[in-house]
């Protein structure tokens, strides 16, 4: 039931210092990354053949980063030493029994000459300090905080998400401040947004086991973690990688600069002071951050005691989180009011969500039977898609399944089930560069047709007179406008906002003070859409394609 990829890029000290000095002569930039230019270089001094180094790259870049790390090239030369003595790269080489830390380095023809006068000719030079980390030596973590963006070149980029960082400074973030995109839609994107891991937020009502469920993934509790059959879990908890165990408040974490949690501050302190970040080393948190949430209350009890909106601090996670797991238990099958409106709020994330049966082996099969067609009934009427959506069933905890209740039967099938979600999961950290890239051109999309509206909007006032009625008018028949914006521009009309929030925050503006549409920069994020993003996948895909 191991999530964690322990074995990738571990070796003894005596070949990490060999590995060392290899990493720092083939990475020619010194920012710590080995590039696809950098590894056509380098790898060819193995002598394999080019569909082999196709599949070394492949396995060692499984996050599709365009670059390896240290902790990659280790694994990646540890591959090549692997295919010379003649093994194939296969998935049962992978889940094998391979003992990693004892394969000893590759032969790469002319290596140690190269690397001797590589040494002589800079002793004059000082030696970099370590090539395993990415993030904080690449040129792209001082981007943000630098007043111009527009000199930064496609030189200085090594990575897919250096190159979405470049592109989002340089023609995004202009139209999104220009047209107050913050304010309507979400936050303007800091250098943490992009860096962060990828995140699995648990949605359910009171006691369906979300606590549970990521202490046995864990293998053990986390700091802050209660249990019982009541809510015990009252606020947003962010559990995730850190050097020793402790947990953090969230006023404190909203303002760190390497996080990316600085877009809820808009939320005011009666949500933070029922956040908090929840710190420990553990392997699994190094791939992924996970996201526990208050159990969603029936009744009126959730609008009487919490000061925050609830629904509109889901939405915010949704959008940065990779997975979203709706859990329910047998004895829970009634979607709440409050529910609901959680539910709604996660629209246009649907990719995301997955929905996950808890503690099913508290129930017979018979039962089981019963209990999976209401739920799955209950789930069409809420989320209104002709498709099913997938149901994950079994009992995520620590304790045996109990096969009583549930027969052989039921205990094959848990255990079948919890193997797929738990691949789910796996697959999570491979797919968060895609997601990033589909997450940043989504966005894209949302904040031209923003500009859209707003320009459309500045556009209908009147010069002199009559302003604050026109405004008042345009308001109350914003959906007729959106739909004017809609021919005129022929804009796809399922990636217009909801009107009735966009009414809401309309409502606080003056029209008059909006800016005119400007087609240069909506020509400039078509031109990124259209060009600029697939050339740089281009540049960062397997450089033996």
């Amino acid at each position: 039931m191991e999530i964690g990829t322990d074995r990738i890029g571990s070796c003894s000290k005596e070949d990490q210092k060999i590995y060392q000095d290899w990493f720092n002569f083939a990475d020619s930039d010194n920012d710590g990354r080995i590039t696809g230019s950098d590894a056509i270089k380098f790898f060819g001094m193995s002598n394999l053949s080019r569909p082999d180094l196709k599949q070394v790259w492949a396995t060692a870049d499984s996050k599709r980063q365009g670059y390896l790390g240290f902790k990659e090239f280790v694994f990646a030369m540890q591959l090549v030493s692997l295919v010379q003595e003649g093994r194939q790269i296969s998935h049962d080489l992978m889940n094998g029994d391979v003992d990693f830390e004892n394969i000893k380095p590759p032969v790469m023809e002319g290596l140690d000459t190269l690397i001797m006068r590589k040494k002589q000719s800079s002793k004059s030079s000082a030696p970099e300090s370590n090539g395993s980390s990415s993030t904080e030596t690449s040129p792209a973590a001082l981007w943000f905080s630098s007043k111009s963006s527009k000199k930064i070149s496609l030189s200085s980029v090594t990575s897919v998400i250096d190159g979405l960082k470049r592109l989002y400074l340089q023609k995004l973030k202009p139209l999104e401040v220009a047209y107050h995109f913050n304010d309507f839609v979400s936050p303007l994107l800091t250098n943490s947004d992009f860096d962060a891991k990828p995140m699995v937020m648990l949605l359910g009502q009171y006691s369906t086991g979300k606590t549970t469920f990521i202490k046995h993934l864990l293998k053990g509790s986390y700091p802050g973690a209660h249990i019982g059959p009541e809510p015990t879990t009252d606020r947003f908890v962010v559990v995730m990688s850190g050097t020793d165990e402790r947990s953090v408040p969230g006023n404190t974490i909203a303002v760190q600069a390497d996080m990316p949690f600085s877009g809820l501050t808009r939320f005011g302190t009666a949500f933070l002071s029922k956040f908090e970040c929840s710190q420990m080393p553990h392997p699994l948190l190094e791939n992924i951050t996970f996201v526990d949430t208050p159990g969603v209350l029936s009744g009126e009890k959730q609008r009487t005691q919490r000061a925050y909106d609830f629904t509109g601090v889901t939405s915010w996670f949704a959008a940065k989180c990779d997975l979203i797991l709706l859990l329910f238990d047998p004895h829970k099958l009634d979607v709440s009011d409050e529910f609901k409106r959680v539910i709604y709020s996660l629209r246009g994330h649907d990719d995301k969500i997955r929905v996950v049966l808890n503690k099913a082996d508290q129930v017979d099969t018979q039962q089981l039977m019963r209990v999976y067609g209401a739920l799955m009934w209950s789930l069409g009427k809420v989320l209104n898609t002709p498709e099913v959506v997938r149901v994950y069933i079994g009992s995520f905890n620590d304790k045996p399944v109990n096969e009583a209740a549930t027969g052989p039967i039921g205990k094959e099938l848990f255990e079948k089930e919890q193997e797929d979600l738990l691949s789910d999961l796996k697959d999570i950290p491979k797919k968060a560069c895609d997601r990033r890239i589909n997450e940043f051109v989504k966005r894209a999309r949302a904040a031209k047709i923003h500009a859209h509206i707003i320009g459309h909007l500045k556009k209908e006032m009147p010069a002199m007179i009559g302003k604050a009625k026109t405004q008042q008018k345009l308001i109350d028949n914003l959906e007729a406008e959106f739909g004017k914006v809609q021919r005129d521009h022929h804009l796809p009309p399922g990636d217009f906002p909801n009107v009735e929030q966009f009414r809401e925050v309309l409502s606080g503006y003056n029209f008059d003070r909006f800016e005119k549409l400007k087609p240069k920069m909506i020509q400039a994020v078509d031109d990124m859409l259209g060009y600029d993003i697939p050339e740089l996948l281009k540049t960062f895909r397997n450089p033996y394609d």
